[in-house]
C-alpha cells in the first residue's frame, strides 16, 4: 500500500522507503549479534576464568546491563527527538568498543560487570534508534509489521552471534576471540550507519505535521517543544491507562526472559538434562520468538494490538508453568515453543502500541519511557527471582514468574484499550487531556 505524500516530500510507507528500511534492518541484525556473543561466551567465563559459583553473583551482570539499558533508553529516546536518530545511533556503537576491550583484559569479575554497563548503553542507544527509525519510515500503515521485522532481525542476530561465538569458544577458548568478533560487528555497524543510513527524524516531523494536530505545532506552523520529561514519564506510567498496562507488561516480560537466560540452564541440568539438550530447549524458545515476530506484527495490523499482546502474555505464563508442572522432556519442548509464541505475539506489539499512541513529534521519548520500564525488568527480575531461588529453590522462582505473568495478563485485559488507529474507539488520552503532555 502506498504511503501518504507529505508536503515536505517525505513519503511514508514500507514500499516507498524499502531501501532505507532494509539498511536499518541490517543494522538491527548487527546490534543483535553484538549481544548474542555475550549470551554464549560470558556466563561460562564466571566459573572458568574467575571462579564464581554464586548464582546471584553470576547473574549480576544481567542486572547491571538492565539498569543502564533501561535508563539510557529514556535518554536516547528523548535526545533523538531533538538531535535525530543517526547521531545517537553512532554514539551507541562507540560504547560497544570499551565493552569488548574490558572483557578481553579483565582480571576480576567486577570488571566484567563494568563492561556490561557499556554494553547496556550500546544496546539502549542503538536498538532504540533502529526501531524508532523504522517506525518513522513506514508511518501509521504497517507499523506492526515494521516493528515485527525489527525485533525479528535483532533476535536472529542474537542467534547468529551466539552461534558464531560458540564455534569460536570451542576452537579458541573463552577469550579473546569471541570479543574480537564483537569488535568486527561493531566496526561494520559504524560503517553502515555512517554510509547508507539516512536520518529519519524528518519523516516523523512530517507525519506529525500531516496529522493536523494543534498539539504538535505552534500557531506559526513550527514544531512545538516536546513535553517535559517528567510529564512524559507521568503520562506513560499512569495518566494513560493503556500505556500503564503496556509498561507493566513490558516490565514483567523481562522477568520471563531473565528466567530463561539465567535460571533455566541451572534448573534443567539439575533435572538431569544434558547441556546439549539445554541448548536446544533455549534455542527453540529464542528462534520461535525471533522468527515469529514478523507474522505477529502483520497479524496485529489486521486484528489490532490488544488481542496479540494479552494472549501472548498468558502464553508466556503457560509455557513457564509447563516447565515446573511436569518432568516430561517433550512437554518441556512444548513449553519452550509456547513461550516463544507468546513472546512473538507480545514483544513487538507492545512497542507498536506505544507508536500508535504517541505523537510522532515526541514518539522517540515515549518509546524511551516504555523501554525504561521494559528493560527495568532486566534490572529487577534477576534479583527478585534470585532471592526467591535462594529461599525456596529455582522451582519456586519459576512459579513466581508464572504468577507475575498471569497477573500482568489480567491487567492487560482490564486496562488496555485498542491502540490501532484503524480500530480504536477513542483517541489517545493525551488528545482529551493535552495538559498531560504540555511542554
Amino acid at each position: 500500500m502506498s504511503g501518504p505524500s507529505l508536503a515536505t516530500g517525505h513519503r511514508l510507507g514500507l514500499r516507498e522507503n524499502w531501501l532505507q528500511f532494509s539498511v536499518f534492518t541490517a543494522i538491527t541484525l548487527l546490534i543483535g549479534m553484538t549481544i548474542g556473543v555475550e549470551r554464549v561466551a560470558l556466563p561460562p567465563l564466571a566459573r572458568h576464568a574467575f571462579g564464581i559459583t554464586s548464582v546471584l553473583y553470576t547473574v549480576s551482570f544481567i542486572s547491571a546491563f538492565g539498569v543502564v539499558k533501561s535508563v539510557m533508553n529514556l535518554v536516547a529516546g528523548r535526545l533523538s527527538d531533538r538531535r535525530g536518530r543517526k547521531s545517537i545511533l553512532l554514539v551507541g556503537w562507540a560504547f560497544a568498543v570499551p565493552y569488548a576491550l574490558i572483557i578481553i583484559f579483565a582480571t576480576a569479575w567486577w570488571q566484567v560487570i563494568v563492561a556490561n554497563l557499556f554494553l547496556g548503553v550500546n544496546q539502549a542507544l542503538t536498538w532504540t534508534m533502529s526501531v524508532t527509525a523504522k517506525i518513522d519510515l513506514v508511518g501509521p500503515t504497517n507499523r506492526g509489521l515494521a516493528v515485527g521485522v525489527d525485533e525479528s532481525a535483532g533476535y536472529i542476530g542474537v542467534g547468529l552471534g551466539g552461534f558464531a561465538a560458540g564455534l569460536l569458544v570451542s576452537s579458541y577458548g573463552l577469550r579473546p576471540t569471541p570479543y574480537l568478533l564483537a569488535l568486527g560487528v561493531v566496526a561494520l555497524g559504524i560503517l553502515v550507519t555512517l554510509g547508507p543510513a539516512r536520518e529519519t527524524l524528518p519523516f516523523a516531523r512530517s507525519e506529525s505535521a500531516a496529522q493536523g494536530d494543534d498539539s504538535g505545532r505552534t500557531s506559526t506552523g513550527m514544531h512545538a517543544p516536546a513535553p517535559l520529561l517528567r510529564r512524559l514519564a507521568a503520562y506513560m506510567s499512569w495518566h494513560d491507562r493503556s500505556m500503564l498496562a503496556v509498561c507493566q507488561a513490558g516490565f514483567f516480560n523481562k522477568f520471563a526472559d531473565s528466567l530463561v537466560a539465567a535460571f533455566f540452564p541451572l534448573y534443567l541440568v539439575r533435572r538431569g538434562v544434558s547441556l546439549a539438550e539445554v541448548g536446544v530447549l533455549v534455542g527453540v524458545y529464542a528462534w520461535v520468538w525471533g522468527l515469529g515476530q514478523v507474522a505477529a506484527g502483520a497479524l496485529a495490523d489486521r486484528i489490532g494490538r490488544k488481542l496479540p499482546i494479552t494472549a501472548g502474555t498468558f502464553l508466556i505464563a503457560g509455557g513457564l508453568a509447563l516447565f515446573v508442572a511436569t518432568s516430561a522432556h517433550n512437554i518441556w519442548f512444548a513449553g519452550a515453543a509456547l513461550m516463544g509464541v507468546g513472546m512473538a505475539l507480545a514483544y513487538p506489539n507492545l512497542i507498536t502500541a506505544v507508536g500508535d499512541t504517541a505523537d510522532p513529534a515526541w514518539r522517540g521519548g515515549a518509546l524511551g519511557v516504555y523501554r525504561l520500564w521494559r528493560d527495568g525488568g532486566y534490572a529487577v527480575g534477576p534479583l527478585v527471582l534470585g532471592g526467591i531461588a535462594v529461599v525456596g529453590g529455582i522451582t519456586a522462582a519459576i512459579w513466581a514468574g508464572v504468577v507475575l505473568l498471569g497477573c500482568s495478563g489480567l491487567l492487560l485485559l482490564v486496562l488496555l484499550r485498542e491502540t490501532d488507529p484503524k480500530r480504536r474507539r477513542r483517541p489517545p488520552a493525551w488528545k482529551d487531556h493535552p495538559e498531560w503532555v504540555a511542554p
